[in-house]
């Protein structure tokens, strides 16, 4: 079964989130960060199975501009320079899903390689 499409796409600058609205009940505010450290560029996931790479110091990272690829994808520039990654319709709806899990996980792989969300911090361990 193929994922929903969303009926509106809202790029909100100020708060750096993308907002995706499926139906009344259904909306989700994904935020600049989520959306860079889970992006589905090769740089980030890698060129196979376990091959990705952990996307450190993106805590201020915001969204540029967003635009449609064929009837298929969104492609996000970053202000941080990445535009790469192709987020087809199945694989934000599964962001947006599966947030808390997806973020959990990103914060624990931080954690467990001494790294921050921010560039500048230091990990406290």
């Amino acid at each position: 079964m193929s994922a929903p499409l969303p009926k509106d796409i809202k790029l909100h600058a100020k708060s750096k989130t993308l907002e995706l609205i499926y139906s009344d009940r259904e909306q989700f505010e994904l935020s600049a960060e989520y959306l860079r450290v889970h992006s589905p560029s090769a740089e980030v996931r890698g060129h196979g199975i376990g091959n990705g790479t952990l996307q450190t110091g993106k805590q201020l990272v915001g969204i540029k501009g967003v635009e449609a690829v064929g009837n298929y994808a969104l492609k996000i520039i970053f202000d941080d320079g990445h535009d790469s990654g192709l987020y087809t319709w199945e694989y934000l709806y599964d962001l947006c899903q599966h947030y808390d899990t997806y973020w959990d996980r990103y914060l624990a792989n931080l954690a467990e390689a001494g790294q921050t969300r921010h560039g500048n911090m230091i990990a406290k361990g």
